[in-house]
């Protein structure tokens, strides 16, 4: 019996160039590449496209108003494409609902992302995955939808000029958390910048939805320095801090547990 001899150098070039290959085509292939992310347009059974302007004749206050919503200035290629844009993009294929007129039954033939938010997780896959992390809002859950923090059509002048980010920042988590954003007398700074400072509203590994976890949150505005004569004292905001940092996070070691806000001390004291 004969076998086929190979020269070793050869045989481990083959290997390698073969394994490198199959590297390159895991990578341009990943799942994670998400420009080859496609997006099928929303389905109703035996519904068919009408377009924007069908919409219009009920729903002129929506359609007035949605040309300064980020949605409106959504545009992909091959647009011609029906339902990859406008209020069908969202919605579905309306003809049902539009044949409904005024006779009740009208939610049977259209998506409402207020209580679905697949529609929105179609083009929006990165939020789709947060809301998968240990702690999230309870929208995957149908506790909450997308639009009671978020303006979809535009109708909200107060939203900030970033676009479909929460509409009132933190007016708009006060609806629920009104503990946390009650007025106060001595304020947390950081609230004036936002909830989503501390917090990612979608989902988070941490705890309370905070983007870091324990002092690390912190200490990113509040710089922890040595001491003079690097006695290796730490202070942080002109305060000797050495011995309370092994007691836990700034709002558990019993210091500043007032963390939005506090009516007795400017340290941020219960």
């Amino acid at each position: 019996m004969r076998f086929l001899k190979l020269r070793r150098p050869g045989w481990l070039a083959g290997i390698a160039l073969a394994a490198g290959a199959g590297v390159m085509l895991c990578l341009v292939n990943s799942c994670s590449t998400t420009d080859r992310t496609v997006v099928v347009p929303l389905q109703i059974e035996g519904a068919t496209f009408v377009g924007d302007k069908v919409c219009a004749d009920c729903h002129a206050e929506i359609t007035r108003v949605f040309p300064a919503s980020p949605h409106a200035r959504l545009t992909i290629d091959n647009g011609g494409t029906p339902g990859q844009y406008g209020c069908e993009s969202c919605h579905g294929p309306a003809s049902k609902h539009v044949a409904m007129g005024g006779r009740g039954g009208l939610d049977k033939f259209i998506i409402n992302p207020g209580k679905d938010p697949q529609a929105c997780f179609q083009c929006h896959l990165e939020v789709e995955a947060e809301f998968n992390l240990p702690q999230h809002h309870p929208v995957p859950e149908g506790k909450m939808n997308c639009v009671q923090c978020h303006d979809p059509h535009g109708m909200d002048i107060m939203k900030p000029a970033g676009g479909l980010a929460l509409s009132r920042l933190n007016e708009t988590c006060a609806q629920c958390h009104r503990e946390q954003t009650k007025p106060v007398i001595y304020e947390h700074p950081a609230m004036r910048e936002g909830c989503t400072t501390c917090h990612n509203p979608h989902g988070s590994i941490n705890p309370e939805l905070l983007v870091a976890r324990d002092s690390n949150l912190c200490l990113r505005c509040h710089a922890q320095i040595p001491g003079p004569g690097a006695n290796g004292r730490i202070f942080i905001g002109h305060r000797d801090h050495t011995s309370s940092l092994s007691f836990g996070t700034c709002w558990t070691s019993g210091c500043h547990t007032a963390v939005h806000g506090s009516n007795v001390h400017p340290v941020l004291l219960y």
